[in-house]
């Protein structure tokens, strides 16, 4: 398997950009990936706590549902959360829980009482005090890890994946919901993207986790990836892509990128060998 390493950007320190020719390159490279967080959290800490967000993601995380993981992975401590959900019922075409459960979790022996989905009979705002409560009862017994710089849950591996406009989870450019820095889940009733209403983690949790990948894929997200990545990103955008703050305070960052969600960074580095690159 062809996987290029960026070098054209200096990583941030505990970042790492990976590209590839192909999704399926991209998925093998994310199933070893996700296996190796997941076998070292076993090992140390008896859980592997996994959040995951909705999108095209879930299509990538389908290696794992063959062989060799299928069978090597040890599924019973694996434990399931979402870092963002629409305020949809759990069999609408937009839930992320829908989207997890047909492409990745009835292909895989995670127990049903390990899958932490949101309470869809509840309105938008008691639905996060609602996950809230729940995670922080798990952080309590450390099924869920505790930041050592903060109190905030240290997820094992938070996946993420970017939006055209350089959101991530359900935090959209501009929105107030990036200021929180004291709870850990949020809502919000005006998402730019249909459905309007939704829960999110909120940007202290996302970067108190040990591990965050990022996958992105497509042309349309080659602009927010450069923006997201360079030091060398003008303009006024830049500051406002939210997967920019995706900043781990003790984690490791991954990016999986696809050849044309890295095309502007590349395309940017081609025609500026600048020395401060």
């Amino acid at each position: 398997m062809e996987r290029e390493i960026v070098t054209s950007y200096e990583p941030k320190k505990n970042s790492e950009i990976r590209m590839f020719e192909s999704s399926d390159e991209m998925a093998t490279d994310l199933a070893e990936y996700i296996s190796q967080v997941s076998e070292i959290s076993v090992k140390e800490r008896g859980y592997f706590a996994i959040a995951l967000s909705g999108g095209p993601l879930v299509s990538f995380m389908r290696k794992l549902c063959e062989a060799p993981y299928n069978k090597t992975l040890d599924w019973s401590k694996w434990y399931i959360f979402w870092t963002d959900e629409r305020a949809v019922a759990k069999n609408h075409v937009d839930s992320n829980y829908k989207l997890t459960k047909e492409g990745f979790l009835s292909k895989v022996p995670i127990l049903n009482g390990h899958v932490y989905s949101i309470n869809d009979n509840a309105t938008v705002e008691d639905a996060a005090t609602d996950y809230e409560f729940v995670i922080r009862q798990l952080v309590k017994i450390r099924t869920v890890g505790v930041s050592e710089s903060n109190d905030c849950p240290k997820f094992d591996l938070i996946l993420l994946s970017i939006g055209s406009d350089g959101h991530i989870a359900s935090l959209f450019p501009h929105h107030p919901a990036l200021e929180l820095k004291d709870d850990w889940i949020t809502y919000i009733t005006d998402s730019p993207e249909p459905p309007p209403e939704r829960i999110t983690f909120t940007l202290p949790v996302i970067n108190s986790a040990a591990n965050i990948a990022v996958v992105a894929t497509g042309e349309d997200k080659a602009k927010a990836v450069y923006f997201a990545i360079s030091d060398g990103a003008e303009g006024p955008d830049a500051p406002s892509v939210p997967a920019r703050m995706v900043q781990p305070t003790d984690g490791k960052l991954v990016w999986f990128l696809d050849k044309a969600s890295a095309s502007f960074l590349e395309a940017k580095n081609d025609a500026c060998q600048d020395p401060e690159y």
